[in-house]
């Protein structure tokens, strides 16, 4: 008989947290017992329950929890849920994914991606491993067989990045403000500061006194450490755009050594979760909406050689940010069985 282990998913209730359990059902993950925690003041009354395959899951408090009862629990509630309860499972013996941005940056939890650094696994002496910004899970798994060819110089990075980013909260508030404004009502934003619908916001979280916005730094603290290249220079814009879900990267990418638009089509034809739309005509390319949305692989299209820079590409990358975040916390959860 196959070994199976007892999960808690923390944050069920969250687009994240429902994504999991749905990518936990298709991969027919190895489970025993399945949990679905949240807290009080994160289920609705209206909402105690969860689907999880063909099945619901009732949502337990997470506070009343024994994690010494699972083997794995993936958080996927807010940060300050995390810090309350991910390293207190973690000392119960509990293995814990993590997606906020509590632990992304902690020097002793590895920040894994196992299409791009699954050896990272190893280190994870907290029983504590983080997974990134969805943004930086598709920018990576765009450039990673690149960077092995070629090693990658400098990055210019522009994220579009849809409202489920900001949660269910401003994916409500997107639809709510399109509903009004095309009845001829207005509307008052409650989620963003500015109206989102039909509109494009130039920050994305919080400023910082650099000049750049905290989500824009996390692309580059966590690429660097990805990546393990504590010194790559890394240009990112971030904006919030008034698309429900699917995150598209515009990247301009300088490298070491000479590598044109044909062979980097090739080579990302064969590198692992990606699909390469791109025949150089017209109309030919993924867009968020219409190819990556529901999808597990990350899209890329309009590959072309930077005509102001020596050994320099560009290319378009879109992906399903919500599902690409769940499926990268359930296959370091895979990743971790087999080590």
């Amino acid at each position: 008989m196959s070994k199976t282990y007892d999960v808690a998913v923390v944050g069920a209730n969250s687009l994240v947290g429902e994504a999991i359990l749905a990518q936990l059902a298709e991969r027919k993950f190895p489970l025993g017992k399945i949990y679905a925690l949240d807290t009080e003041s994160g289920t609705d009354e209206d909402e105690e329950d969860v689907d999880f395959g063909r099945r619901s899951l009732s949502i337990g408090d997470v506070s009343a929890f024994d994690f010494s009862s699972v083997q794995f629990a993936f958080f996927a509630a807010d940060a300050n849920i995390s810090r309350d309860y991910a390293s207190k499972a973690a000392t119960l013996g509990c293995k814990v994914i993590d997606n906020t941005a509590l632990f992304r940056l902690e020097q002793d939890v590895p920040l894994v991606i196992p299409e791009v650094n699954p050896e990272a696994i190893q280190a994870a002496k907290r029983s504590i491993i983080a997974t990134p910004n969805p943004s930086s899970v598709q920018i990576l798994i765009a450039l990673n067989v690149l960077h092995e060819v070629a090693q990658i110089k400098r990055i210019n990075v522009v994220t579009y990045q849809s409202v489920s980013s900001t949660g269910r909260q401003a994916v409500e508030e997107l639809a709510r403000e399109t509903i009004a404004l095309l009845n001829g009502r207005p509307t008052k934003p409650r989620v963003y500061p500015k109206q989102i619908a039909f509109n494009v916001l130039p920050q994305v979280d919080e400023l910082l006194t650099n000049g750049y916005t905290r989500e824009e730094m996390s692309l580059v603290w966590e690429i660097r450490k990805v990546l393990d290249k504590p010194d790559l220079l890394i240009n990112p814009s971030t904006a919030q755009v008034p698309v429900f879900f699917g995150h598209t990267n515009v990247l301009h990418v300088a490298f070491n050594e000479a590598i044109h638009a044909n062979t980097a089509r090739e080579l990302l034809k064969k590198a692992p979760s990606v699909v390469v739309v791109d025949k150089q005509e017209n109309d030919v390319y993924a867009s968020p909406v219409t190819d990556a949305v529901g999808q597990d692989a990350v899209f890329i299209s309009r590959v072309h050689d930077d005509i102001s820079t020596q050994y320099g590409l560009n290319l378009w990358v879109v992906g399903d940010n919500v599902r690409r975040a769940a499926l990268n916390s359930v296959q370091i959860a895979e990743l971790w069985i087999k080590h």
